[in-house]
């Protein structure tokens, strides 16, 4: 073992690792929660020290803290914001109900970096407390909630910048494709046709009318329980605490928080989180079925619809040589998997609330970061190893296209429901080609089907009636 620091809390002395900032109870956390190796995400790390940061401004303003304490706590906090000591934030995040251990693990870390200023031994609490100056005024139960939702806050812009990137890629696909005609298919059966740039404008567009509900999460997110303290009542605090504390907040966070209409409700209640775990799903659930079309889309080469090609990224097989597969959107699949059962872990969080307060919020908030990190990570990848390098195979898109009796719906204004249903089961008994059939039952000239179903009346098929 290297050099220690005896430090003490309301259980008894422990020996902490000499160099580490964080202290005693985080050092428990570390005895009595070694689950999963995961740790807090950097976006909860930095809204925890904005949110200590504002509190010991208040704190200075109100005369409840020294102003030498409340400098250097602001120091500290405004380095941990900046990225430093993300080394000692060393919680799991299974942890202790309420996020506990995790709190102190910020006040520790910052009490001890204080005293590193003030030119204090780490772990001499009596010159600068993690309960007593760090947290003056301050719960676990109103500040975790606080943090957690700036977090979210703050991962969900990075979603939205990955969404945005996807949703361009796909857009300049459906330009690039708008004169691709191809057979339309619906229950997976032979359908009218489409063009190809408009299936792909469609994904778009899909993602894009997200986005738009993304603002009213980010609102219900907005309202937080700062300066409930406790319970909600804000015990340990001074008159205009609570205001003025999510009023700093909101200034160094560049987040419009602002205070809870109701501070018990937002001290009961994480249904904010499960609205952003919501959200996300949603998100998932798209991306899941627009990953699913391009795999279909690329089926084959010989046995399936192979209407489009993928990028080749890497082989596809241990035994199988030369096979490649649509390993970018596979993976996509599995991330958005991941998203939605993720809302399933985080409803069972939110509904676990008791009482004054919901001691689950650690899962909930992991669970909400977690997904937003995978998103904002894998969709810009996703766009540039698989969407921008499609290509269309021309000759499957025009062959399935004149083959399919899905055209014959053309001619129900003309020759009635029934009588084309026929010629359909006809054309798929046979194998006789739409043309012929035409034809043969003197429904049309040979120049009048050529008419009708040449490619370009089909690719004018294709288009939207307005």
């Amino acid at each position: 073992m290297g050099s220690t620091r005896t430090e003490e809390d309301s259980l008894g002395k422990r020996e902490v690792p000499a160099e580490a900032y964080y202290g005693i109870q985080t050092l428990r956390a570390l005895e009595n929660f070694p689950v999963s190796g995961l740790r807090a995400s950097p976006h909860l790390i930095r809204a925890y020290a904005l949110l200590k940061w504002a509190c010991a401004e208040v704190n200075v303003s109100f005369g409840t803290l020294d102003p030498e304490r409340g400098r250097v706590i602001e120091q500290a906090a405004r380095e941990v914001a900046e990225g430093k000591f993300r080394d000692q934030f060393v919680v799991d995040v299974f942890q202790a109900g309420a996020g506990v251990s995790f709190h102190m693990n910020v006040n520790e870390v910052l009490a001890n970096r204080g005293l590193e200023l003030l030119g204090k031994p780490r772990g001499q609490y009596s010159a600068l407390s993690p309960n007593d100056h760090v947290n003056f005024g301050q719960s676990t139960n109103d500040t975790f909630p606080s943090a957690s939702q700036v977090a979210t806050i703050f991962a969900l812009a990075e979603v939205r910048a990955a969404v945005e990137i996807l949703s361009a890629g796909l857009r300049r696909k459906g330009e690039e494709f708008h004169a691709s005609a191809k057979s339309g298919r619906t229950h997976l059966k032979d359908a009218l046709p489409v063009t190809l740039g408009a299936e792909f404008r469609a994904y778009a567009t899909a993602l894009d009318r997200i986005l738009e509900t993304l603002p009213t999460v980010e609102g219900v997110l907005a309202e937080i329980p700062l300066g409930g303290n406790a319970v909600g009542t804000g015990v340990n605090t001074r008159p205009g605490f609570r205001a003025e504390a999510v009023r700093r907040y909101a200034q160094l966070s560049k987040v419009p928080v602002r205070v809870a209409r109701d501070p018990f409700e937002t001290m009961q209640s994480r249904w904010s989180l499960g609205a952003a775990a919501a959200w996300l799903k949603t998100l998932a659930l798209e991306l899941i079925r627009i990953a699913n079309d391009i795999r279909l889309l690329a089926s084959g080469p010989a046995t399936g619809l192979d209407e489009i090609r993928v990028p080749e990224i890497q082989p596809g097989s241990s035994i199988m040589p030369g096979k490649v597969n649509p390993s970018a959107a596979e993976c996509l699949n599995q991330v958005a998997f991941h998203v939605v059962a993720s809302d399933l872990a985080t409803s069972l969080a939110v509904q676990a609330g008791q009482l004054e307060i919901n001691v689950m919020m650690p899962l909930a908030a992991y669970e909400v970061l977690f997904s937003c990190s995978i998103l904002a990570q894998y969709l810009p990848v996703f766009t540039r190893t698989c969407i921008e390098g499609i290509t269309t195979n021309p000759e499957n898109l025009r062959r399935y296209l004149a083959s399919s009796s899905a055209l014959l719906t053309i001619l129900t204004p003309r020759f009635g429901y029934l009588k084309v249903a026929e010629l359909v089961h006809e054309s798929a008994r046979t194998g006789r080609p739409v043309k012929e059939l035409l034809v043969t039952h003197h429904l049309a000239t040979a120049e009048e089907a050529e008419a009708l179903l040449n490619p370009a009346a089909l690719a004018k098929l294709a288009e939207p009636v307005v």
